[in-house]
């Protein structure tokens, strides 16, 4: 069996996080969503389990944090520099929050921070591989 990764976020729109996601490259799964939750798949291995708060407080009674705090930073990685920008903008249509923090260029590395509307802090970043040299 593939393994796989769920990353569980709290979320206090469901419908437009969904949208948000979709915005990013996410295709919702609705084998696994519902009226609380949205299953939204980055890849056969990585998913996005959008929970309503409701829903959240099913699994911890752990308190949800602001939305002004970061209890993770999330990184997805693309194809190019351009890709990374135009998803910055698809970030701002949908609600989200962008240049979170400072952009990163680093010339065979970029990336930028945004944020979703819940305040969950994604990197996105491309990297050239062939300008990382090999390991000792």
């Amino acid at each position: 069996m593939t393994r796989m990764i769920f990353v569980n976020l709290p979320v206090i729109d469901l419908k437009a996080s969904m949208t948000f996601y979709a915005a990013l490259g996410f295709r919702n799964n609705p084998q696994f969503s519902d009226d609380t939750a949205a299953c939204m798949a980055w890849s056969e291995a990585i998913h996005v389990m959008l929970l309503t708060h409701e829903k959240w407080r099913t699994f911890t009674d752990r308190p949800i944090p602001p939305k002004t705090s970061s209890e993770v930073l999330l990184c997805l990685s693309f194809d190019s520099r351009d890709t990374v920008n135009g998803l910055r903008d698809a970030a701002t249509a949908s609600g989200g929050e962008i240049d979170v923090n400072p952009p990163v260029d680093l010339g065979f590395m970029f990336s930028r921070a945004i944020t979703d509307l819940d305040g969950h802090v994604w990197e996105l970043m491309w990297m050239d591989p062939a300008a990382v040299p090999p390991a000792a």
